[in-house]
């Protein structure tokens, strides 16, 4: 076989991000009474998505820590609505955490697809941005644990996708060659940008049929699709 080491980006490529960020936020906007702030569930969620789109890009060029991005776009978007108040900021950022990893929702067929890259003796391992003590949580509530020899997270390596050094330190915890290695993830900018960035074959997941113009190794719409290539 061509590749032995499949390296698979888990938000929004295996665990439904979007849709479990929403379920969480929709709890949180209901146990903090923010109706009473926002008015509408839909313009909360989307002055948070706003403020956190820009602060983990923030996080990504290592101008703030973890801790900053978790409570600030809680503290940002309530601040936006006329609430100053950085403890409560704090707390629901916490809550955001404890719950976020409580929800299961994954792509459709990722169970099937692992579980036939499982039986077909390719090494899984997952590559992260995510904090540490969220994204275990994620894998073994959603029950994809099982899958993955290597959990590789940003924290652990030093570095965010599409940093090189996360891929080192990938390569390196994982015993992989590279030229028997392939990245799976949805984000150009970060999977794919660092995995060819490294000489690394990559798979561009894209369910939302995104318009590009990238040169890719492979390109699929459903996980499914990855039976055909292995």
């Amino acid at each position: 076989m061509k590749y032995q080491h499949l390296f698979f980006d888990l938000d929004r490529t295996l665990w439904d991000f979007d849709k479990n960020s929403e379920k969480t936020l929709q709890q949180l906007f209901r146990d903090y009474s923010l109706q009473n702030t926002f008015g509408n569930f839909l313009f909360f969620k989307s002055r948070y998505e706003y403020h956190n789109k820009k602060l983990w890009l923030a996080y990504y060029q290592n101008r703030i820590e973890k801790e900053e991005l978790s409570y600030r776009r809680f503290y940002l978007t309530l601040k936006e609505a006329g609430l100053d108040d950085i403890d409560l900021a704090k707390e629901i950022a916490q809550d955001f955490i404890d719950l976020s990893p409580l929800q299961t929702e994954i792509f459709p067929n990722t169970h099937k697809c692992l579980e036939y890259l499982k039986n077909k003796n390719y090494q899984l391992h997952i590559i992260t941005n995510g904090f540490n003590e969220v994204q275990g949580r994620k894998l073994q509530n959603s029950k994809l644990e099982k899958y993955f020899s290597q959990i590789i997270t940003s924290e652990n390596a030093g570095a965010n996708k599409p940093h090189a050094q996360i891929f080192e330190y990938a390569l390196k915890q994982t015993g992989a060659e590279i030229e028997k290695s392939i990245m799976i993830g949805d984000d150009l900018s970060t999977d794919i940008k660092g995995a060819r960035d490294m000489g690394m074959d990559h798979i561009y997941f894209n369910p939302k049929k995104a318009k590009h113009d990238e040169k890719l190794t492979f390109e699929i719409e459903n996980l499914k699709e990855l039976i055909d290539i292995f």
